[in-house]
């Protein structure tokens, strides 16, 4: 009897023992899962925060070159009425295409701005036109200048919106995947609108008079 009862004893003092140690092992096994969870969803936060300021600043650096181009376009346009007065509801179109430019510019309104630039690229050959007809249009010094400047102001569009939609298009698909659109949803991620080029301008415009 005395024995049973020793080995009763020894069992019931080992038993506290081996749940001490399980719940140990189950706590940190549960506290690395955790930390992990941590690691990860922070690393993910600060990385959507990376892609949405590169596109932020793409953006950025279009808008400085845009409103560059809509302060020279009435510029141009007076220019050229100087020699084509007739021709006023060309330059009227060419001054509501360029204020609407401008307005969705100052909105942010990337859809806004393609379509408006789409109609401005495509009214550009018409004042070509209506210069072709003055060679002394043609000569003019300021007129010049300011071809060449919208000639260079165009080119560096075309890459900073290349740029531009690069990131954009890293941003839209990072908040897509799983699980990392679980941290952009809480994060408040919205897709960015691309700037889509129209179907009439996709090849080079050529400003040139």
């Amino acid at each position: 009897m005395a024995w049973l009862e020793w080995e009763r004893f020894q069992e019931g003092s080992a038993r506290p023992m081996f749940m001490d140690t399980t719940q140990l092992v189950i706590i940190g096994i549960a506290g690395v899962l955790l930390l992990i969870f941590v690691i990860w969803f922070f690393s993910t936060w600060n990385r959507f925060v990376k892609l949405e300021e590169n596109a932020v600043n793409a953006w950025s650096n279009i808008d400085v070159l845009l409103n560059q181009r809509y302060d020279m376009i009435p510029n141009l346009v007076n220019i050229v009425k100087g020699y084509a007065e007739h021709e006023a509801s060309i330059f009227d179109q060419f001054a509501k295409a360029r204020q609407t430019a401008a307005g969705a510019l100052a909105q942010g309104d990337v859809a806004g701005v393609a379509a408006a630039e789409g109609i401005l690229s495509g009214m550009l050959p018409r004042i070509n036109m209506v210069a072709e007809q003055y060679p002394d249009l043609k000569a003019n010094e300021n007129f010049l200048n300011l071809q060449n400047q919208l000639v260079s102001l165009e080119n560096q569009i075309a890459d900073r919106r290349e740029f531009y939609n690069a990131a954009s298009t890293n941003f839209n698909k990072a908040i897509q995947m799983i699980p990392s659109n679980i941290v952009a949803n809480m994060k408040g991620c919205q897709r960015r609108s691309l700037w889509e080029v129209a179907a009439h301008v996709r090849e080079n415009v050529q400003i040139t008079f």
